[in-house]
C-alpha cells in the first residue's frame, strides 16, 4: 500500500544566488524523499542553469511567490533570499501553511528574527534553519562525548574563524552592510561557528568585545571581532572572527573540560584525555558524495532531510527559528559591547 510517507514531499527553493546550486545537489541527491518542484528567481532565465545540478524531473523556473505559495503540491520552501528581502517573503509562504527551512541568519537583527519566529508560530508552521555545522561527523561526534558527562565540567571555550575573502566579495551589492545582511563576519560567516559552539556550551551571559573594520577590506560592517565570553554554566572563553585573515583557514572549537578537551574542525574531532589518551574522530570519509561544480552538499543534504523527518513525524527539526535566535543575541551582545567598550549582558530567551 502506497502511503503519502512514500511519495517524494514537494519543495520549492526561494532564491538563485551562490548558495542555490548546493541546494539544487543537495534535493537532487534526496530525491527519494523530497522533489524539487520549482526555483523561484526574480530572472528566471539566468537560474536555468541549477538545472544541470538536478538529476530529477527538471523544477519550474519562475518569478511568481504568490503562485508557488497557492500550490498545493508544495509542502516545505527553503529560502535563501538576503535578509533584507526575506520578511514579506516568510509572510506569504506561512500564511499559506508551507514550512519553511531557512538559510542563516533569521533576519538581520534580533527583533526581526523574533517576529520572523512569530510569524511562523502564529500560522502554525515548522521553521528550521540551515546550520549545516551541525551534520559534520566532528561536530556529532562531539556532542555525543559532550552528552555522555565524561568530559566532566567544562572551563574554558575557544571559537577561532580565521578567513579570507577578497574585496571583490564586498563589492557584490549590498554585501557587508546592515541595511542588506545585518552586519559583516559574524552575522554572515562565524554564525555558523557560533550556532554549534552554543549547541555544545550553553548560553553565554556576558561579553567584552571589540569589533573593527581592518584596512584591508572596503565595507560598512566588520570584518573583524573579538570577545571574551562568560557562560551561564560558569566556563569563560575567547571569539575570535575576521574575514581579513590570509591564508583562509578553517574555524575551529575547542572546548577544555576537566576530564579533557576537545578541539574540533570540519575535518576531525580531536579529543586529549588528561589521563593521556588521545582520540582523532568524525573524520571525513573520502566517499562521501561531492559534486566537482558544487562542492561539498551532503551536509545540506542531512538538514534537508532531517527537516523533511521532523514535518512527517510532526517534531522539531535539528535546528528551530527559535534556538537560532541564541546566536542572534551573542552577535549583538557582543557588537554592543565593542560600541560601549564594557562588559555586556547578554539577553535569554
Amino acid at each position: 500500500m502506497v502511503t503519502s510517507r512514500d511519495i517524494p514531499i514537494g519543495v520549492a527553493l526561494i532564491g538563485a544566488g551562490m548558495i542555490a546550486k548546493t541546494h539544487v545537489a543537495a534535493l537532487s541527491a534526496a530525491r527519494d524523499i523530497a522533489r524539487l518542484s520549482a526555483i523561484v528567481s526574480r530572472n528566471p532565465d539566468k537560474a536555468y542553469y541549477l538545472k544541470d545540478f538536478y538529476e530529477g524531473p527538471a523544477p519550474v523556473f519562475t518569478s511568481d511567490i504568490a503562485a508557488v505559495a497557492a500550490d498545493p503540491s508544495i509542502e516545505i520552501v527553503i529560502i535563501a533570499t538576503p535578509p533584507s528581502v526575506r520578511h514579506e517573503i516568510i509572510g506569504t509562504f506561512a500564511s499559506a501553511g508551507k514550512h519553511i527551512l531557512l538559510e542563516k541568519p533569521v533576519a538581520r537583527n534580533s527583533r526581526e528574527a523574533q517576529d520572523v519566529v512569530e510569524i511562523c508560530a502564529a500560522h502554525g508552521v515548522t521553521l528550521g534553519m540551515l546550520f549545516q555545522h551541525r551534520m559534520r561527523a566532528p561536530a556529532m561526534a562531539a556532542a555525543r562525548h559532550v552528552a555522555s558527562g565524561a568530559l566532566g565540567k567544562l572551563g574554558l571555550v575557544e571559537i577561532a574563524v580565521p578567513l579570507w575573502r577578497a574585496q571583490s566579495y564586498y563589492d557584490e551589492l549590498g554585501r557587508g552592510t546592515y541595511a542588506r545582511d545585518g552586519g559583516g563576519v559574524m552575522i554572515t560567516n562565524a554564525i555558523h561557528s557560533i550556532d554549534l559552539a552554543l549547541s555544545l556550551t550553553g548560553p553565554v551571559i556576558q561579553v567584552q568585545a571589540m569589533t573593527a573594520t581592518t584596512p584591508l577590506h572596503q565595507m560598512e560592517a566588520e570584518d573583524f571581532a573579538t570577545a571574551g565570553l562568560t557562560f551561564a554554566n560558569g566556563a569563560v572563553g575567547t571569539f575570535t572572527a575576521s574575514t581579513a585573515m590570509f591564508p583562509h583557514r578553517t574555524e575551529t572549537i575547542t572546548l577544555h573540560f576537566e576530564n579533557g578537551s576537545l578541539r574540533m574542525d570540519k575535518d576531525a574531532l580531536d579529543v586529549h584525555w588528561r589521563d593521556g589518551r588521545h582520540q582523532i574522530e568524525g573524520q571525513s570519509r573520502t566517499e562521501a558524495a561531492v559534486a566537482s561544480l558544487t562542492g561539498r552538499f551532503e551536509w545540506h543534504q542531512a538538514v534537508i532531510e532531517d527537516f523533511i523527518a521532523a514535518i512527517r513525524a510532526g517534531q522539531a527539526p535539528m535546528v528551530t527559528g527559535r534556538e537560532a535566535l541564541a546566536s542572534h543575541r551573542l552577535i549583538e551582545a557582543i557588537e554592543r559591547s565593542s560600541q560601549a567598550g564594557t562588559i555586556v549582558d547578554v539577553p535569554q530567551g
